[in-house]
């Protein structure tokens, strides 16, 4: 089981990105997220404790988030909650931990610029296919016409291909 939390705060410092040697990416930064109340009897606002999360991003969100946030960012967080307690012979303690599932910005407190990341090329397709179909084809045919004919509402044969595994979308 696991339990999944959102959280908001401040970056205590730039992520840390590592790389382990099987090249998986991680980045590991700290979040603060303070409380505050309204002191209705002195009508002001008052800070209360901050909770401080460590958290671990993986593999892509691993590298947009050191390359995106720094220092002092109000960000939010979302991810599987890990607490454990250690140990080190003199000192005990508990850590909050954070396995993001999802990190951003807070835009209550500014704006942000997204930029689509670059998605690697999708493999070229096994078997014997023509080439790259020219402006005014719809579509990609195999070379052999093993593709499947079905009788259009006017009566003419219209020849759809068989679907790409992993082409891009079209959009």
């Amino acid at each position: 089981m696991s339990d999944t939390i959102t959280i908001t705060g401040n970056l205590a410092g730039d992520p840390e990105l590592k790389h382990t040697a099987g090249g998986l990416a991680i980045a590991s930064f700290r979040v603060g997220s303070g409380q505050r109340r309204f002191d209705r009897a002195s009508k002001t606002w008052v800070d209360g404790d901050t909770n401080w999360y460590a958290v671990s991003a993986f593999r892509g969100l691993a590298e947009h988030a050191h390359a995106s946030l720094r220092r002092g960012d109000r960000v939010v967080v979302s991810g599987r909650l890990r607490i454990r307690n250690w140990d080190n012979g003199t000192t005990r303690g508990t850590a909050v931990e954070i396995d993001a599932d999802a990190v951003g910005h807070d835009l209550l407190w500014g704006t942000s610029v997204f930029t689509k990341a670059a998605r690697p090329p999708a493999p070229a397709p096994e078997g014997d296919w023509e080439e790259a179909p020219d402006a005014g084809e719809e579509s990609w045919a195999p070379a052999d016409d093993s593709a499947t004919t079905t009788e259009a509402p006017s009566g003419d044969a219209t020849v759809r291909p068989l679907a790409l595994v992993g082409a891009e979308p079209p959009f």
